[in-house]
């Protein structure tokens, strides 16, 4: 190993530590031979690296850096593209060597010259790419830069700006198309026509106004009222899904046994999770898309009747609940990115202050009855836990409970509950892929069609 390899980094460049190398030995032979121009030259060849360290450090070059993801939000395993753009402010200096501080798991940080040699106006622009195999929040930056005096002597290293974070988003696990959303059409849309009274041709119709087609003349309207009657279009509503999504600590690390991970952010973003929490949420991603993609409005709750993303430190909007179109639903990629496992870490969820699936729930249940179908994800339940949700599901046009689990034989009792009360519940492990537990409900609807079928032809009966 050379000898400056073994010397302090970022004080002084080789030519700063030869130098000081050649003052020493310039005192000593002064101290040896008695020579005045000796210690002379010894002092001057110390000094000069000392005042360059300290100039270099007191007037520190200014830049300016402006950073740009594309896009700006990225799901797991794409890539996004980030555009560096670094201008002097300060005194000009010679070529200075920048590195970009990425988070480990992003590999090796790239590192360039400013001035770039297709520089503009002062300004020097950079592109690389990023790509995350998990969600989450990191902070990419700060730029470094290793600046050197106009004589070549010493080093000084420092951040330029602060660094931007980067929102990782889950991404969306393509589902198959199932009857899960009821009596809606395709499109998730529903035509409806209001009938309050005996005779609906008042309430279907209205006076003729120029410009309506002649098609939609409603001729016994027209007789009855004397007046060139119409038939009103049909009102259109859009339907709505909500989804409770579980995040208690309780209910996806069980037990000291139990299998748990802290995915790092890096950077003061860790992340609170486990493999069952991180299905969870990719379920909820893939849900939502899917009813999204079918005109679906989406209400976001939690076990405790709470906005599902109060806690989430990467959401736009924590109190939010309600999320439409496509603005909506990256609202809900946002705010999944960084959500994570709450609730008291060790005892029951009673002793942190939560108390999962009570009147508050049901509550806010109640307050959209029949508006669409609920979907609960949940972890491990309990039966008493059950048995509070299980009156929810009458307010919804279905129910449906994905309990998410590494042990799925231990919630049958749970699963009853729930069942009895209305819900459609299957528990799976985490290994169970996320549209083959999506299509266990429309298998189960086939298999008790099937059933019944049996039962009508064995008995005679038939519809």
């Amino acid at each position: 190993m050379a000898l400056t390899d073994r010397l302090p980094a970022h004080l002084f460049s080789t030519r700063g530590w030869g130098l000081l190398a050649a003052g020493v030995v310039s005192l000593l032979a002064a101290q040896v031979m008695g020579r005045r121009d000796l210690l002379t030259l010894g002092i001057l060849l110390i000094v000069l690296p000392l005042v360059s360290l300290a100039g270099i450090r007191v007037l520190k070059p200014r830049f300016k850096v402006y950073r740009e993801f594309n896009p700006a939000s990225v799901e797991t395993s794409s890539t996004t593209t980030v555009r560096l753009a670094v201008a002097r402010t300060g005194t000009a200096t010679g070529q200075v060597i920048m590195e970009e501080h990425l988070p480990p798991r992003f590999g090796d940080s790239p590192a360039f010259r400013f001035p770039a040699r297709s520089a503009v106006g002062g300004t020097s622009r950079y592109e690389y790419h990023l790509r995350s195999g998990k969600r989450g929040q990191f902070v990419i930056g700060p730029v470094t830069a290793e600046f050197t005096d106009p004589f070549g002597l010493s080093l000084h290293r420092h951040a330029i700006d602060d660094g931007d974070t980067l929102t990782v988003t889950p991404a969306a696990v393509e589902l198959p198309a199932t009857g899960l959303a009821g009596a809606r059409g395709n499109d998730g849309v529903t035509a409806t026509r209001i009938r309050a009274n005996p005779s609906d041709d008042d309430v279907m119709t209205r006076e003729y106004r120029h410009g309506d087609p002649m098609r939609r003349v409603h001729w016994a309207a027209t007789a009855r009222h004397g007046a060139l009657m119409v038939r009103q279009e049909e009102s259109v509503t859009t339907p709505e899904a909500t989804i409770i999504l579980d995040q208690r600590w309780a209910a996806f690390a069980r037990g000291p046994g139990a299998a748990f991970s802290a995915t790092s952010g890096e950077d003061g973003h860790d992340l609170v999770t486990s493999d069952t929490f991180e299905w969870a949420v990719t379920a909820a991603m893939s849900v939502s898309a899917h009813l999204a993609e079918r005109n679906y409005a989406l209400r976001f709750l939690d076990p405790a009747g709470e906005p599902a993303f109060l806690h989430s430190p990467s959401a736009p909007e924590p109190e939010a609940e309600e999320y439409t179109g496509s603005g909506g639903l990256q609202s809900i990629a946002e705010s999944l990115a960084a959500i994570q496992l709450t609730g008291a870490h060790h005892g029951p969820a009673s002793e942190s202050g939560l108390h999962p699936f009570d009147d508050r729930l049901i509550d806010k249940l109640s307050a959209h009855r029949q508006r669409g179908p609920i979907l609960a994800i949940l972890g491990h339940l309990q039966a008493a836990e059950a048995r509070s949700l299980s009156t929810g599901a009458g307010f919804g046009a279905n129910a449906f409970a994905i309990v998410v689990t590494d042990h799925p034989g231990d919630c049958q009792a749970a699963l009853e509950s729930l069942r009895s009360g209305g819900w459609r519940a299957v528990a799976v492990a985490p290994g169970t892929s996320v549209p083959a537990a999506w299509s266990y409900f429309d298998q189960r609807d086939a298999a008790a069609a099937t059933a019944a079928a049996d039962v009508r032809r064995g008995t005679g009966v038939s519809r």
